[in-house]
């Protein structure tokens, strides 16, 4: 097999977040594939073909991607963030797993700066201990298992990263997030909410928990819950190195 298959992060959003290795595998690629917003962050030029698609079809794009290597294509496929972490990385190797065929084709991750990452430095050090990221969509895990892992990361005091907190097409999720947590005795934990972290549309809030309203997130906001040793320090929000 002559063709090579990248699963790269693209970062938060600032162009500058993109890492030089990253940058260096979309400038030797002949196929660029992912989720359309992200697709489109990467230039058109001479002998790169752009293959944009539409959500929740990672498996598809997946496949489509190994296929294109397979053939001989230099492929890229962009995920934001880092592809590692709720995105493309485990869709690839899940279609990988039932195709032996391709085992041998060399595939690479490249890491990117997560929107917890950014969003954290963007507050101040809210991950400075202790934390744990739970993904609140339930398209691919029932509702059941997230109400647990909500449960069990509040008693055992984590700072808590959420992604994808609230959609158009599931509103209720974050508001009975915000209900487990205040019931959990989180109520005067800092919640942070980062919406579109290093773009120029960044807005950063922090309130405590009992404030916090289901509409003061959506899907470009990454929320951080602070452990219970979680303070401020002027406009900064962080979590002590040391908790008793």
């Amino acid at each position: 097999m002559s063709g090579t298959l990248t699963i790269a992060g693209l970062g938060p959003g600032d162009e500058a977040l993109i890492t030089p290795e990253v940058s260096a595998a979309l400038a030797a690629a002949t196929d660029i594939i992912g989720y359309a917003p992200y697709v489109s962050r990467v230039p058109p030029r001479a002998g790169l073909t752009l293959h944009p698609s539409d959500n929740r079809v990672e498996l598809q794009r997946a496949g489509e991607a190994l296929r294109l290597a397979a053939a001989g294509h230099h492929v890229v496929v962009v995920s934001s963030g880092d592809p590692g972490v709720f995105a493309m990385a485990s869709a690839v190797f899940e279609a990988l797993e039932d195709a032996p065929q391709w085992h041998e084709l060399p595939i690479r991750v490249l890491p990117g700066v997560t929107a917890m990452l950014a969003a954290a430095a963007s507050a101040g050090a809210p991950l400075g201990h202790d934390f744990c990221a739970i993904n609140l969509s339930d398209n691919l895990k029932p509702w059941s298992l997230i109400e647990k892992r909500l449960r069990l990361a509040a008693e055992a005091d984590f700072a808590i990263a959420m992604y994808n907190p609230r959609s158009a097409s599931r509103p209720e999720g974050f508001a009975r997030t915000l209900e487990i947590l205040n019931e959990a005795g989180c109520g005067k934990r800092i919640v942070i909410f980062a919406r579109a972290v290093s773009t120029s549309d960044q807005r950063i809030e922090a309130v405590e928990l009992c404030d916090a309203r289901p509409e003061m997130a959506d899907m470009r906001t990454l929320v951080i819950v602070g452990n219970s040793a979680t303070r401020r320090v002027g406009r900064w929000v962080y979590a002590p190195r040391q908790v008793r």
